[in-house]
């Protein structure tokens, strides 16, 4: 490997071990080389492999291992873990409310006064069953509150670690929609480099590709409606609401993922903008909703 203080007198294999598989994918990873050499015939001159098909072999099996490496530590980052965290808190929540229904449906057959949604699902899942439907309907019900007590989890989770992971965003946008819109954007990283516009219309994707076959305008915003700043403005103002907000997560995104720390004057700027917007709103009078 080289260390930067003089060019290698071999190739990358240099002073690896053959056998040291992850030593192999790190000289992979983390070597360099000022120009291109016959690396394989390099390999078989200095005697580290009998050949060049078995240079290859060697090869093929390093760096297999390195990008093997490379996905789990990726995968391990505290923002992929906020992806994942919101979408099982996502898919809890849908199976909860589905298995709610059914619930309902079975339960009001058998019991008096059955509710709807999943507060009902826990007043079945506490009865004590009488016969085997019962005994079904009654473990049904548990499922339901097993599975919503798991989304009130994952999101206090969100909202602990959020604001560790991404500061600026979880402040501006809340935790949950922070870590909605670094799911939807795959990682803080594709995220930092999205542009305004794009982070605007994230979670609107049906809608955007109706708009760009001709079958629908365009739309406006994507999932950052959910937040106070683009719901709570009058319909009129919406579209520049949702502009003013995306450049502003756009910057958070980027101060989170290349610098990490708080940004007083991000967060006193869109206080700013969105205090002028509403201002208007109420002198020209009437919210438009």
């Amino acid at each position: 490997m080289n260390d930067g203080t003089a060019p290698p007198k071999g190739g990358w294999f240099e002073g690896v071990e053959r056998d040291d598989v992850d030593s192999v994918a790190a000289a992979i990873t983390g070597g360099e080389a000022d120009a291109p050499r016959e690396w394989p015939a390099l390999a078989v001159d200095e005697g580290v492999v009998d050949s060049v098909d078995e240079y290859y072999e060697w090869l093929h099996e390093a760096t297999v291992r390195a990008t093997t490496r490379a996905v789990r530590a990726r995968e391990r980052a505290d923002d992929q873990q906020l992806k994942h965290a919101v979408r099982a808190m996502d898919d809890a929540a849908r199976t909860a409310n589905e298995l709610a229904e059914r619930v309902e449906e079975w339960a009001g057959a058998l019991f008096d006064d059955v509710g709807s949604g999943v507060d009902a699902a826990r007043d079945v899942a506490a009865r004590t069953p009488q016969d085997p439907a019962e005994e079904r309907v009654v473990a049904l019900a548990s499922q339901v509150v097993a599975l919503a007590d798991e989304r009130d989890a994952l999101r206090t989770f969100l909202e602990t670690h959020a604001p560790a992971v991404v500061p600026n965003l979880a402040e501006m946008a809340g935790p949950v929609l922070a870590s909605r819109l670094v799911a939807l954007a795959g990682g803080l990283e594709p995220l930092a480099k999205m542009p305004a516009g794009t982070i605007q219309v994230l979670g609107a994707e049906d809608a955007l590709f109706a708009h760009l076959r001709g079958h629908a305008p365009s739309p406006k915003h994507g999932v950052i409606f959910t937040h106070e700043f683009v719901r709570g403005t009058r319909r009129a103002d919406r579209g520049s609401a949702a502009r003013t907000f995306a450049s502003k997560l756009a910057l958070a995104a980027r101060a989170d993922h290349y610098a990490g720390e708080r940004r007083e004057k991000l967060h006193a700027d869109l206080a700013a903008r969105m205090e002028r917007i509403r201002a208007r709103a109420e002198r020209e009078g009437g919210d438009g909703a």
